[in-house]
């Protein structure tokens, strides 16, 4: 067992393990037992720009696997600061009903990777392009959709396209948009 605890001991667990899957006893274990090993990892991901995938990441990795999947940079990413406030993201989540902006899945309905829809709060225009964080700027988008539009800009499409894409369609998927709508709607 290693003498190193917390986040430095976390590091050797890692550096020791990359390209394998870990779990979350092992990764505890190698923080010394310490109560806060899931924030460290997060630190090392989020922060120091580790790349430790996890089963929002990875569909063949279990809630309690993680994999660091190359070693790190030598420097953490720089970073802007996020600005948006707890109260600004449920406003948009709210807004946008729950729903991905970009593929209309909803939050918990299974996504096209397979898995259950996370939502996340973008935005519209990106902020390396001058977006601002107001509500105006901001969308609910799924993890994957997130992820594929980082700095792209997709406007929604509009009522008549959509109408008449619903009617290119079959009857059973015209049933089934029926039904979505039914159940988004039924308040």
């Amino acid at each position: 067992m290693s003498k190193l605890k917390g986040k430095k001991g976390i590091k050797a667990f890692l550096l020791a393990h990359v390209g394998k899957i870990v779990t979350t006893e092992q990764i505890r274990e190698a923080s010394g037992n310490q109560g806060q090993y899931g924030r460290r990892l997060r630190e090392l991901r989020d922060e120091d720009g580790w790349p430790i995938e996890s089963h929002h990441d990875a569909s063949d990795l279990s809630s309690h696997e993680y994999r660091l999947t190359d070693f790190p940079p030598d420097r953490p990413p720089i970073r802007m600061q996020r600005n948006i406030s707890a109260k600004l993201r449920a406003q948009a989540l709210d807004r946008n009903g729950f729903t991905c902006q970009m593929c209309g899945v909803a939050a918990g309905e299974i996504g096209v990777d397979g898995r259950k829809a996370v939502l996340h709060v973008g935005h519209i225009k990106p902020k390396s392009e001058g977006g601002l964080d107001e509500l105006s700027n901001l969308r609910a988008l799924c993890r994957m959709c997130n992820q594929g539009a980082k700095n792209i800009v997709t406007m929604p499409p509009d009522r008549k396209w959509l109408i008449s894409q619903v009617r290119r369609a079959n009857d059973e998927d015209q049933r089934a948009v029926l039904a979505w709508l039914q159940r988004k709607f039924s308040n």
